[in-house]
Formats: structure tokens, sequence, C-alpha cells
């Protein structure tokens, strides 16, 4: 089972295990960050040796990254439907990053002095590029296309309702004169509702297609991990460099094209979860070939 963390300060794509650092690439479904697993560095990595097998209440601040709790139902103020002519806040927001947190540490712990031990061996650097890998790995090609169609018509829906709901503000507000006190609790309530349910609905659709690219990017830096230590070692090289971090090299330095050609060869196309389905709840194929959005598989069973 591979575990993916929602942490969105990691700029939309995660660090694999050598924490290259990816630049921003099309897929903008890939907020969160994927940690595949292994060693993490600054930059590099050492392939590893071949394995067998292998606001709150009292009126205080919440804490960072903490959404203060909603009042009761009956606590909240009627929200009255918009003027002739008022724009409606957009119902599909994508999700922010969560702010620094300012916390005070607990103690530092002492650290002993480290004896001496064995030198490292000579360094034999190659370079990598994932950006580059990834603009020519058909499997993500094959996911940015999906899931920026579902974006589309995310955004193309919300729109048409943003619509809808302009049009039921202006017509309530010009019968208003004609209802009752009554009416107009009325109405308010169930106008209200109507913008209430379309952005919970807007919101988790969008939140879907987002965890969804987390599932990909997930499926395609594991591989990457596995091929990039594969062909590192196979040319003897011990240490592996982003090629963003690095001023200037030769292409005999160079790893980026052989892993980009095996990855293409061994992972053509990834598992995206169909339309509308968190992949917490999918059931992933066991085996089989790989497709866009998998419409034999089913949602997991809660």
């Amino acid at each position: 089972m591979i575990h993916i963390p929602n942490n969105t300060a990691c700029s939309g794509l995660a660090r694999l295990a050598f924490t290259i650092v990816l630049a921003a690439l099309p897929l903008a479904a890939l907020p969160g960050a994927v940690q595949a697993q292994g060693q993490s560095g600054n930059g590099w990595f050492v392939p590893e040796q071949a394995k067998p097998g292998a606001l709150a209440p009292g009126g205080r601040t919440p804490p960072a990254g903490q959404r203060p709790p909603a009042p009761p139902p009956e606590a909240r103020a009627p929200i009255a439907a918009p003027p002739p002519g008022a724009d409606i806040m957009p119902l599909v927001e994508q999700p922010g990053q969560l702010p620094p947190l300012q916390v005070q540490l607990p103690p530092m712990p002492e650290i002993p002095s480290i004896p001496k031990g064995s030198p490292t061996p000579a360094a034999i650097v190659g370079i990598l590029s994932v950006p580059d890998i990834l603009r020519v790995s058909t499997a993500y090609q094959m996911a940015d296309k999906e899931l920026s169609a579902r974006r589309n018509r995310v955004n193309e829906d919300g729109q048409k309702e943003q619509n809808t709901l302009r049009e039921l503000g202006q017509t309530f507000a010009n019968e208003r004169a004609r209802l009752t006190p009554e009416q107009i609790r009325a109405r308010e309530k169930d106008y209200a509702d109507r913008v209430n349910e379309s952005r919970r609905r807007f919101s988790e659709r969008a939140r879907i297609i987002q965890e969804s690219g987390q599932y990909v990017m997930a499926q395609i830096e594991r591989v990457i991990e596995v091929v990039a230590q594969q062909v590192a070692a196979s040319r003897g090289v011990n240490l592996v460099l982003n090629r963003g971090q690095v001023l200037g090299t030769t292409a005999d330095f160079d790893l980026t094209p052989q892993v980009a050609d095996v990855l293409n060869k061994v992972l053509p196309t990834v598992v995206i979860p169909p339309d509308g389905i968190s992949p917490a709840k999918f059931n992933a194929p066991v085996a089989g070939p790989r497709v866009s959005a998998t419409p034999e598989a089913t949602p997991a069973k809660n």
C-alpha cells in the first residue's frame, strides 16, 4: 500500500527518494505531495544495493492550518439573496497552501560526538532531470490530458450553475416587494441552501481530481526511483545530482534519456480512478493492462 501524505507545501509535485526539485508542470491537479519510498537528501541520492526479490471557543485564535468551528445552524444569520446584478462567489475553489507553522519546539537533544568511521568512496556522478523525464513520459502525458479534461468539465459545470444561481437571485429580487416577511425568509433560506450545496458539490469534485493527480504521480515516481537506481548502478554511478542544480555538464553524465526510455517501456500508461471516484474509495486492478480510467473497476466498499 502506498501512503500519500497531503502536504501542499511542495509546489505541486512530490520528492523522489533523491529529492529532486521538480519544475511547475501542466498537470495542475498535483498540488499535494507524494513521497515515494526510499532515502532522501538535498538534491542527491545514493543508489541502494540490490535487494533479493527486489476562530475557536473562548475567542482564541485557532492553531495554524485549523479552521474555526462553524456556529450552530440556529446561530447563523440568514443569507440574503444577492441584489440585482451582484456576482456570486465562484463555486469551484482551488485549495490553497497552509500558512507557516509558528510554534515553540521542544528542547534540542544533546548530540554526542561521532566516532571516526570508514571514508566514503570516490564519487562517480550522474545527472538526472525529472521534469524532462515527465515531459516525454507517455503515462504522464495521458494522465495530464485526462485530468485536464475533467477540470475543464468541472469549470464549465460550475459556470453554468453560477449563471443559474444569478438568475434565481435576480428573480427573487424582482419578486421581493410582493412577498410577505415569512415568504422572504423561506426564499432566502432556500437560496442560501442551494448556493451552499452547489459550492460543496463542486469543491468535492475539484478535490477528487486533485487526489487523482496525487495517485497518478505516486505510480510514476515509484517507477522513476527504481529505474534511476538501476540505471545508475549499471553505469557505476554512486551519486546522482539534479540537473537543475548543476551549472554545466556534458551529455556523458546525463542519465535522463536512458531513464526516460526505460520508464516508457515499463510504464506506458497509468491507472486513473473513474471520474468522480476518490482514489481512497477505488479498487485498483490487481493485474492486467493499465487504462486511462478503468470503467471495469468498482468503487471500494466502505
